[in-house]
């Protein structure tokens, strides 16, 4: 089959790779038919990952299960399903717990958590590709209507919908609440429009590109370029000098300063500045324990440089963690279904599989149309 194949730091290509086969009893094979491009495969498409070349890219899938495995009974063949981006066993401590991003049985002992095509995440093929396999697809696989309606909406729901919907689970937004989120990427962008389902009373959305800020505009939240001055100063000015309620980190360690220069750590100070006393903060920026292309010798262990002073001093609560997908997926989706939520306005591009190569290059350039690329395996 195709699949997109990383071959080295900015480079991926197109290539014919094993099928995929039922391993395990539990196992379903899927046609993908929707596969999205995420900000978290830049890491590795820029090398700044442990990444060996040859790993299959794609953890944002859904399509149409094709072949079964003998110990599967809720998925059928001719089922349409999104697969969110954790691959969990659905029994162990933390699944029972509703944490599928840190299941211990589908990685190696003393690694918790696993997920399709993406490093130090298990032995997972990805889903940039013609089929997939889907382990324990009984939990694994999350059920959809038939036919093709609400694609775009729907193939949020293996990523960043769920993600951006878990930051403000993590920051503990509520009704009526005031939000900051940083980085205006898609997760972002799912935060912003996140909070603004809870309720929130004023959400303000800070980056630096001018066509992501206006789509932050666009779903009704305030726009921060912070190029125009220090976001914390602009945010708490608009508040009177008092600091949001709630925040986000939606950029992780490779946040830059407004001059270029790359700052691991200064979203998360930021936050602290931003934030009140007592507030919230939700960390889904992705941060590793090893990034070959750091600035410094700590960075690249993951050690940062945080103000945990003063955020102790303001008695703020912070959860961090990649996002438990599954905890949200089936809820999510029929806010969908009812034409309450339409997670698809992010998406900028709509591409074959063959294209994948270009695409990689426009959005790891922030080109405007590449914000959020979704690939189909089937379009000519």
């Amino acid at each position: 089959m195709k699949a997109v194949v990383y071959k080295g730091p900015r480079e991926v290509a197109v290539e014919d790779v094993k099928d995929p086969v039922i391993e395990d009893p539990t196992d379903v094979l899927v046609r993908i038919t929707s596969t999205a491009i995420c900000g978290s495969d830049l890491h590795m498409y820029e090398g700044r990952t442990d990444a060996e070349p040859g790993i299959t890219f794609g953890h944002e899938n859904m399509g149409i299960v094709e072949e079964v495995g003998q110990g599967v009974t809720r998925v059928g063949t001719g089922d349409r399903v999104v697969l969110p981006f954790n691959v969990a066993c659905g029994f162990c401590d933390n699944c029972r717990a509703g944490k599928s991003a840190f299941c211990l049985t589908v990685n190696e002992p003393g690694t918790a958590g696993g997920a399709y095509g993406y490093v130090g995440m298990g032995p997972y093929g990805g889903g940039q590709a013609e089929h997939l396999r889907v382990p324990f697809a009984d939990y694994n696989c999350v059920p959809l209507p038939p036919g093709d309606e609400y694609e775009k909406d729907f193939a949020m729901l293996a990523d960043i919908f769920p993600t951006g919907y878990h930051a403000t689970e993590l920051a503990g937004v509520q009704p009526g609440e005031t939000v900051a989120v940083y980085g205006a990427g898609p997760v972002g962008i799912m935060a912003a429009y996140s909070a603004r389902l809870k309720g929130a009373s004023r959400i303000f959305v800070v980056d630096h590109v001018p066509n992501r800020l206006d789509l932050a505009h666009d779903l009704g939240a305030e726009p921060i370029n912070f190029d125009d001055g220090d976001p914390v100063e602009q945010i708490t000015d608009a508040l009177d000098g008092y600091g949001t309620d709630r925040g986000v980190d939606a950029v992780g360690y490779q946040a830059t300063a407004a001059d270029g220069e790359e700052q691991p750590a200064t979203v998360l100070n930021q936050l602290v500045g931003t934030v009140r006393h007592t507030g919230g903060i939700g960390v889904v920026g992705l941060y590793l324990p090893s990034d070959p292309g750091a600035p410094d010798e700590h960075s690249a262990k993951g050690e940062l440089l945080v103000k945990m002073g003063r955020l102790f001093e303001k008695g703020q609560s912070i959860g961090t963690g990649q996002a438990d997908a599954k905890r949200y997926a089936h809820r999510l989706r029929d806010l969908i279904i009812a034409g309450r939520a339409e997670p698809g306005f992010v998406v900028s591009q709509e591409l074959p599989l063959k294209d994948a190569p270009d695409a990689y290059d426009r959005f790891d350039r922030r080109e405007e149309g590449y914000s959020k690329v979704v690939l189909h395996p089937g379009m000519g």
